[in-house]
């Protein structure tokens, strides 16, 4: 199973919607660089599946890439199907899967408070960056062990 980045995003803070930059460059160990979740722990880099986005259009949500605070948008694989220890090639960089889901900050987001949901809470996942490298839109995403 094989995928592809639709979207490469980051925030300058935590707990708001990220911003496409196209590109970015995964630093081993940290994650992005220029994004609010940097740095040495288990959640370096986030990931939402198509089909997420999908489930809440359908709900009535008006949401772009970004709007869930997810680094990386996937077309092609549902990352949340991906067990926990699962590594990836994004791109250029290797990340493994750490964690799947989360608590939503702040007892919800906007989306949730407009359409009674969000996925991200549950669909959403969560990398550490083993190997450094540039991740760009359009790049393939690649299971490389674990699934």
């Amino acid at each position: 199973m094989s995928g592809e980045v639709l979207a490469v995003n980051i925030s300058e803070k935590r707990g708001e919607k990220k911003h496409d930059i196209g590109e970015a460059y995964l630093t081993v160990g940290c994650g992005i660089e220029a994004d609010a979740h940097h740095g040495t722990w288990h959640r370096q880099v986030s990931l939402l599946s198509l089909s997420s986005f999908e489930k809440m259009r359908n709900m009535g949500a008006d949401v772009v890439y970004g709007d869930f605070a997810e680094n990386i948008a996937v077309g092609g694989m549902d990352v949340v199907t991906l067990p926990i220890g699962t590594k990836l090639k994004l791109g250029e960089a290797l990340v493994e899967v750490t964690q799947i889901g989360k608590e939503c900050h702040n007892q919800g987001c906007a989306i949730k408070k407009q359409v009674g949901t969000c996925v991200m809470p549950l669909e959403g996942i969560f990398t550490r960056v083993l190997e450094s490298g540039w991740v760009r839109s359009g790049d393939k995403v690649e299971i490389v062990s674990g699934e």
